[in-house]
């Protein structure tokens, strides 16, 4: 299960989107974002879904690979779902007992919800997963530079988050590793009930905290070994400039955008879509 987190990993392969510029992909997974919240009928997400496999088959990742990223919130999908099953109010009821009730519009809003957190996390995981985190701190850092006016600290925050990203491999790594660790000195993750399985994380959370503190030390005498003040007098060896590629990706946006509004209030006109 911890292995099947893909947030933070990056996998490198030379494909059209590795080259994209960081902040193209930064402003289209926004886009990807907010769209997804827009889209209401099952046609939006077939032409969500069509989209991003033609992503993932351009950016030469694995699907299976990406896909292993839904075990680790699976249950977050089934409780989303039981919570939109059992609690939306409807005209057509198919089951009752008690305040619960089972509807045709809760299974249809069930549907929709679970479809639109697999989406989120498969789509996230493309801007991780193609981007290395140098690029994706100075994307971010560029983003953020004109909020430096109100004193919003660009640099620090592009820097923390990065940081965060790139140690949630390192993180679950060792996390596994002491899992292993205590299991061959007979410690039982599995059995039991609720509290039994909570006691039995105490000593994987101990160590990993350890770890995670000695790590993030040994990451600030490095830092401060090598003269690191923040954003002060700081120059970059590479640049980032705009391409033909991602002035075509823009465009593509574009389109999207378009092609989602249309498809939102098609509905409008064409009642019959769900």
């Amino acid at each position: 299960m911890i292995r099947d987190i893909t947030i933070g990993q990056y996998y490198p392969v030379d494909s059209p989107i590795h080259r994209l510029d960081a902040r193209v992909k930064l402003t289209m997974t926004f886009i990807y974002i907010i769209t997804l919240f827009m889209v209401n009928n099952f046609v939006g997400y077939f032409f969500v879904i069509a989209a991003l496999t033609g992503i993932i088959k351009i950016s030469k990742v694995p699907i299976k690979f990406m896909l292993k990223g839904i075990k680790s919130i699976m249950i977050i999908i089934l409780f989303t779902a039981f919570i939109n099953l059992f609690m939306t109010k409807g005209v057509h009821i198919i089951w009752q007992w008690g305040f619960l009730s089972l509807t045709v519009e809760g299974v249809i809003l069930a549907i929709k919800m679970c479809i639109r957190l697999i989406l989120l996390i498969v789509g996230s995981s493309v801007l991780t997963l193609t981007t290395t985190p140098i690029q994706l701190t100075d994307g971010i850092e560029y983003m953020l530079r004109p909020f430096k006016k109100i004193g919003v600290p660009a640099h620090e925050i592009a820097m923390m988050m990065t940081i965060a990203l790139r140690f949630i491999p390192t993180l679950l790594d060792e996390t596994d590793k002491i899992m292993k660790a205590q299991q061959a000195r007979g410690a039982d993750f599995d059995s039991g009930n609720l509290m039994q399985k909570a006691k039995s994380l105490i000593p994987i959370l101990v160590p990993l905290f350890i770890s995670a503190f000695r790590r993030a030390e040994e990451l600030a005498m490095a830092m401060e070994a090598r003269c690191y003040h923040g954003d002060e007098n700081r120059t970059r060896m590479n640049r980032m400039h705009m391409q033909k590629g991602d002035y075509r990706a823009l465009t593509m946006g574009l389109v999207y955008i378009a092609a989602i509004l249309g498809l939102r209030y098609a509905t409008n006109f064409f009642p019959f879509i769900i």
